[in-house]
């Protein structure tokens, strides 16, 4: 297994088709929890898999896995989507846990793995995260990791049958101690 950052107890990878099997079993698991906070339904199948893998086919959309260290299982999922380059050095970041390994903190360390991987190696500066503001287990994850809330957006997304309210959450690499390896791409 190759991970790209590891800490104590997980490290993150690259998703592969190779995950299918093991994120549909958890996607299953997990949809009722889910439901109400990701657009779209639990990709269970194959086929879904497989459209979901070609977002990551172009430069604009990055997918990761947090694993548990020592055995390689699946604990969570983030993803780095609408990378801006340039002036910017953005992106948007979307994630979720699992309803078999919720509350073990696994997530904090991840995504803050996560970071440290999107501001040095990836070379970005800036990311954004928008939860719900019902979502009180996802706002304490993204505050524990250090985000600020920088705004409020009305019926931002499509989830669960309705447009849903969100708060805009943000990060930036001065905000973490950590040093950008690349200024502008």
């Amino acid at each position: 297994m190759i991970y790209l950052a590891e800490g104590p107890r997980v490290a993150i990878r690259y998703i592969s088709m190779r995950d299918f099997e093991e994120l549909a079993a958890l996607n299953e698991d997990s949809a009722k929890m889910l439901a109400r906070w990701m657009p779209g339904g639990p990709i269970v199948t194959y086929e879904a898999f497989a459209r979901y893998m070609t977002r990551f086919d172009g430069p604009a959309n990055e997918g990761f896995l947090i694993c548990l260290r020592d055995s390689g299982a699946i604990v969570g999922r983030v993803n780095v989507n609408n990378i801006i380059r340039g002036g910017h050095q953005s992106a948007m970041i979307g994630y979720s846990a699992y309803a078999s390994t919720t509350g073990r903190g696994y997530m904090t360390e991840g995504l803050g793995l996560l970071v440290g991987h999107a501001f040095c190696d990836m070379g970005l500066h800036r990311l954004e995260a928008n939860i719900q503001p019902e979502n009180a287990s996802s706002l304490s994850l993204i505050k524990r990791v250090g985000f600020q809330r920088e705004g409020y957006s009305p019926n931002f997304q499509f989830i669960d049958g309705a447009w849903r309210d969100h708060e805009r959450w943000a990060l930036t690499v001065e905000m973490t101690g950590l040093r950008s390896q690349v200024t502008a791409r």
